[in-house]
């Protein structure tokens, strides 16, 4: 079975995480997810997400660390190992090229979203681990 790495920001801001939701031209229209991408040849992960958020928020992270990656496979052909990043929004202004609507929620709201599969493991182990990432990395 193929393998694509792709990558995820879990972009933290005042006690809340961003999520966007994909648009009617993406695969699985409508899901909520962690905005990211595909890791090119030659490209590390790093560089792909930062590249991504870069392209489809008009946004600059600053990677602060991450979380477990997570293996799914959608159609039994093709599975993703998606790397899970803790991030920080550095600068720009948020602006949608890709995705129809975006989000900030917190833990207690978090899991109300219809997620993508492949990113409820992240949901759960984000709720898991709460309290301590937004100790650790983000001063409320």
């Amino acid at each position: 079975m193929k393998e694509i790495l792709v990558t995820c920001a879990l972009i933290l801001k005042e006690g809340k995480v961003l999520c966007t939701q994909r648009s009617e031209y993406m695969r699985l229209p409508g899901k909520w997810e962690f905005p990211g991408g595909k890791v090119e040849p030659g490209e590390s992960p790093e560089a792909c997400l930062r590249r991504e958020i870069a392209e489809e928020l008009d946004i600059v992270i600053k990677i602060l660390g991450s979380l477990n990656p997570i293996q799914h496979s959608y159609d039994g052909k093709v599975r993703i190992r998606l790397l899970p990043y803790l991030c920080e929004w550095q600068s720009g202004v948020l602006n949608l090229q890709e995705h129809q609507r975006y989000c900030w929620r917190g833990e207690n709201d978090l899991k109300e979203l219809d997620w993508a599969e492949a990113d409820l493991p992240i949901v759960e182990e984000l709720l898991e681990k709460w309290n301590p990432i937004f100790q650790k990395y983000i001063k409320l």
